[in-house]
């Protein structure tokens, strides 16, 4: 199952994210089909960057996001 779900990259106690669309049997940090964002939880307010255009592509074609992306989506205004 393909799904939209984040990635984390930074250093330790220093989290920062890629919002990607993977494969589900591959790991957290592992390949990837396509990158669509980045979400950064440490500044104020969060900063989140997300191409919708190319995530509601993938929820079309099937891809299920993860629930913290799929809130992430809400903030954004790209899903209700």
């Amino acid at each position: 199952m393909v799904k939209i779900r984040l990635r984390r990259i930074g250093a330790k106690k220093a989290p920062f994210y890629r919002v990607v669309v993977a494969d589900s049997r591959f790991p957290r940090d592992g390949r990837f089909i396509e990158e669509i964002g980045t979400y950064n939880p440490l500044t104020e307010p969060a900063e989140i960057k997300i191409d919708t255009d190319r995530a509601l592509e993938w929820m079309k074609k099937g891809a299920q996001p993860t629930d913290t992306v799929k809130a992430l989506l809400k903030r954004t205004g790209a899903i209700q």
